[in-house]
């Protein structure tokens, strides 16, 4: 039985995954933290920077046989107030079985967010700390605003700056091996 955010939220301060999923299948929320969080569609540049990163990654990744690359809005269930729609994830072949039929069940290897004014806060602060915390190998956040991507690499349990570029110049993934995108390509209108 669906819900509505409204009716979830008589006298509530916290949630949990049961509740999530009592929501109407694609209703604009995230759990974080336990609470519901609102997020609104995103702009069409957005979109945009999603599709030309996905692209890129999505052919590296079939090209060499990899794993799977899937974008949102789907499921990235972390725990049981945590369930994010991340803009984009890799998952290694040798963890497929994460991939549920209504979920990804667990940490995916490599996460990519796209920074909004709505979601930017919880992006660099909550589900940055949840990925790290989960065991994500790497976390891409890309701003489209400054046009910059930054790439923190999991070591020894926390997330390090390994690289960042802002305008031009070049990323590269450690958990892809091999694989770079020049900025520029990401922000392409």
């Amino acid at each position: 039985m669906n819900t509505s955010p409204a009716e979830l939220a008589c006298g509530r301060e916290h949630y949990t995954y049961a509740d999530y999923c009592r929501l109407p299948e694609g209703a604009p929320y995230q759990l974080i933290g336990g609470e519901l969080v609102m997020t609104p569609s995103p702009t069409p540049y957005h979109q945009i920077v999603l599709e030309n990163l996905r692209f890129e990654v999505a052919r590296f990744v079939r090209n060499n046989g990899l794993g799977r690359v899937l974008s949102a809005p789907l499921d990235v269930y972390l725990g049981e107030t945590e369930t994010y729609q991340p803009d984009l994830i890799f998952i290694a072949q040798d963890r497929l079985n994460i991939i549920e039929k209504t979920r990804v069940n667990g940490a995916p290897d490599l996460v990519v967010e796209i920074l909004s004014p709505g979601t930017a806060y919880y992006d660099l602060r909550k589900k940055y700390k949840v990925y790290e915390a989960q065991g994500v190998r790497e976390y891409w956040i890309v701003d489209p605003e400054d046009k910059s991507v930054q790439v923190f690499v999991a070591r020894e349990g926390k997330f390090v700056l390994d690289q960042e570029a802002q305008g031009t110049g070049e990323v590269k993934s450690c958990v892809l091996k091999g694989f770079s995108i020049d900025v520029r390509t990401i922000f392409e209108e």
